[in-house]
């Protein structure tokens, strides 16, 4: 008998993976939003524009670099000692490097406090994806990996309305996150470990071998596509969105948009975007026309925001929200990657994947802005718009060549 099917998609290792990333976005992001309070909390000028830019583009970088770093030390982590090992390894250690992120002073600790951070950040949702994937039954792990997500995106909402409530104190709100994750441990106790680990634990295989990926010419091309279907979703997020009171200025001129308050609403719209797909692949009982559908939506909220209609501050957080719900494929994506490879390999694959397209993105913005615009000498705008058919091409091309996942049997191992 199968141990896996006793699990619902409420079941407590569901709920607390959950949680989980609802802790992890919440951290995630909070710099995003503190950005300039939290700079000038550690003596930058905010007048002085180009020491904004580069004090941020530092400390942004650092995250990124240890959120990739992180993903290849996780998921090696989860498949050699167990996928609870990183969960429970990895909030401690991103709890703790946000608590003392709200004790810096400059922005060598601040860049330093936020890689420790991005180091712990990078096991948290594949490391439950997997772990959901693996103890759910087929017929519902992608509604189980959904709600994962789902809720988990939440947090970006929790963590600007925690700016706001403590009075903009950026400091107390690293802290707070901190203080999260702690508690997240407790509930974490109670969550069983993976039966099909327990099954590989003591064999005589390779597991959680990084390398593995580039060893074997097919598992490399299915790794490869893995990550490039997700491009999209950190270039509307990185750029569009992010960039959003920028590109208003192009459009319409005077306005008023806030960046921060952009991300809220289209992480609102993820969220929900997130929860839905996992009923739609459960419809279509594809993943992959599900993944096609919010592709489309994506590619139609695109045209949405370059179009003569985002011309006032409402269209474009409306715009933006649109977008945001359209990039709720993040939950599918990252399931499919946990589903395309054996269990000795799988959460690497999980955990490694949505973290090479998040550090994808200083890629991107070095397409959009360094390439496109500086050594070009193009306009945002067309910048965004031939960023935007690169990205969107290189993402349908992987799509096509991924292979459909949704009645896949995950008790298998790489040879």
């Amino acid at each position: 008998m199968n141990p896996q099917k006793n699990y619902s998609v409420l079941s407590l290792p569901v709920i607390v993976a959950a949680l989980g990333y609802f802790v992890d976005i919440y951290d995630l992001l909070l710099f995003t939003i503190v950005r300039e309070p939290s700079l000038q909390g550690i003596g930058i000028n905010l007048a002085d524009k180009a020491a904004v830019l580069n004090a941020s583009t530092k400390i942004i970088n650092w995250q990124m670099l240890g959120l990739l770093i992180g993903g290849i030390v996780w998921g090696t982590i989860g498949d050699k000692k167990g996928r609870l090992s990183v969960l429970f390894g990895s909030i401690a250690m991103y709890s703790v490097a946000n608590f003392l992120t709200g004790y810096v002073q400059t922005t060598g600790q601040y860049s330093f406090a936020r890689f420790v951070a991005g180091i712990g950040l990078a096991g948290e949702l594949g490391a439950g994806i997997t772990l959901v994937s693996e103890l759910l039954p087929k017929n519902k792990r992608g509604i189980g990996t959904s709600l994962v997500a789902g809720i988990g995106l939440f947090g970006a909402v929790f963590a600007y309305y925690t700016f706001y409530i403590t009075n903009q104190d950026w400091r107390l709100c690293y802290k707070i996150g901190g203080g999260l994750g702690f508690i997240l441990l407790l509930l974490r106790v109670s969550v069983a470990e993976s039966g099909m680990f327990k099954e590989v634990k003591n064999k005589a295989i390779q597991r959680g071998n990084f390398f593995m990926f580039f060893t074997n010419a097919k598992r490399f091309k299915k790794y490869a596509f893995a990550i490039l279907i997700g491009l999209p979703t950190w270039y509307v997020i990185g750029v569009l969105v992010n960039y959003s009171n920028r590109f208003a200025t192009e459009f319409y001129g005077t306005n008023a948009i806030i960046s921060g308050k952009a991300i809220m609403y289209a992480y609102i719209a993820i969220a929900f975007g997130d929860i839905l797909i996992g009923f739609v692949s459960q419809y279509f009982k594809s993943r992959k026309k599900a993944l096609l559908l919010f592709y489309i939506l994506c590619i139609i909220g695109m045209i949405l925001f370059y179009s003569p209609l985002n011309n006032s501050d409402f269209n474009m957080y409306a715009i933006c929200a649109f977008l945001g719900f359209s990039t709720g494929f993040w939950a599918i994506f990252v399931t499919i990657g946990a589903e395309q490879f054996g269990t000795n390999l799988r959460a690497t694959a999980a955990t490694t994947i949505p973290n090479m397209v998040r550090g994808a993105l200083p890629l991107i913005n070095l397409l959009f802005l360094d390439v496109f615009q500086k050594s070009w000498n193009l306009s945002l705008i067309v910048s965004g718009i031939i960023t935007a058919v690169i990205v969107m091409s290189i993402a349908l091309i992987a799509f096509y060549y991924t292979e459909e996942t949704f009645h896949k049997d995950l008790n298998y191992i790489e040879e």
